[in-house]
């Protein structure tokens, strides 16, 4: 008798306590939107209550119709819409370029600017700022929605990131062939590099989507009038400088999550397709 696929088969199987481990790494990552959830079912008392109430009750749509009387919710979920999706799209198309011309392109001064590139991964958000109000205010953008779509239509990191992935997944023969038969270095990127980089641009798209959904810092410093309120600051907005309705709060919080949940849905399992593929191919 061969011990051999027996003893394949004990290697291959996972041990109960992988399962336990993950099990609790899954409950300690849903339970705070769960709890946010009881909490904008109810009230501000659930939230200090001992012991807590686990269960939801029935007072989410009050607080909800509460939301959009208070604040121009509405608006707001559009204006994040719009700032998000742009800054997604934004993202995946002119990082992917950048990564191209970095990766595939040679140039005076290629590899500093891309050191440069880097160099401001490190630099703290806060630092910026100032100087990016300034650039606002000369432009006339405060107040407006382009003063945050246009700062975050590049990031370093999305240049970087897709710098590496070009840089590994493109064919240097296919793009010479293609140059051999008269093609220019934007049909080159747009047919041949950006079809085989797409996976990773979207994920890419999918992360800066989120990022702008979830901002605070800069469309709290940028925005003034209600109109033009993201959905982050129109649950600031909820709050009076006194108190804190901790169910209405978390009802608008509830509410702006619901978004980028259901965008989860749709594309979650493409996304650890395309983080599962960058990660093989690199």
């Amino acid at each position: 008798m061969n011990p051999a696929p027996h003893r394949r088969r004990s290697a291959n199987r996972i041990h109960p306590a992988v399962y336990v481990a993950l099990g609790g790494m899954v409950f300690f990552s849903v339970f705070p939107l769960y709890w946010m959830f009881v909490v904008a079912t109810t009230d501000s008392a659930t939230a200090y209550s001992l012991p807590p109430h686990v269960l939801p009750g029935g007072n989410f749509f009050h607080l909800a119709s509460l939301v959009f009387e208070i604040v121009p919710f509405v608006q707001a979920l559009m204006n994040s819409l719009v700032v998000a999706t742009s800054i997604g799209v934004g993202q995946a198309f002119l990082c992917a370029l950048a990564g191209f011309a970095f990766a595939k392109l040679s140039f005076r001064g290629r590899n500093t600017l891309f050191l440069i590139v880097v160099l401001t991964m490190t630099v703290p958000t806060q630092l910026s700022v100032v100087p990016q109000y300034l650039i606002m205010s000369r432009l006339n953008w405060v107040d407006t929605l382009q003063a945050l779509i246009v700062p975050g239509l590049v990031s370093a990191f999305g240049i970087f990131w897709m710098r590496q992935h070009i840089g590994n997944v493109v064919n240097d023969e296919l793009m010479n062939a293609a140059r051999v038969d008269g093609a220019t270095t934007w049909q080159i990127f747009w047919r041949i590099a950006f079809p085989v980089v797409r996976p990773a641009a979207l994920i890419l798209g999918l992360f800066g989507f989120v990022n702008a959904w979830n901002d605070f810092l800069w469309p709290f410093i940028v925005l003034k009038s209600p109109e033009r309120y993201t959905v982050q600051i129109a649950i600031k907005a909820l709050q009076n400088n006194r108190d804190i309705d901790l169910g209405l709060a978390m009802s608008g919080s509830f509410l702006a999550t619901l978004p980028v949940l259901v965008l989860f849905v749709f594309v979650g399992r493409r996304l650890v397709q395309g983080i599962m593929e960058g990660a093989f191919k690199g």
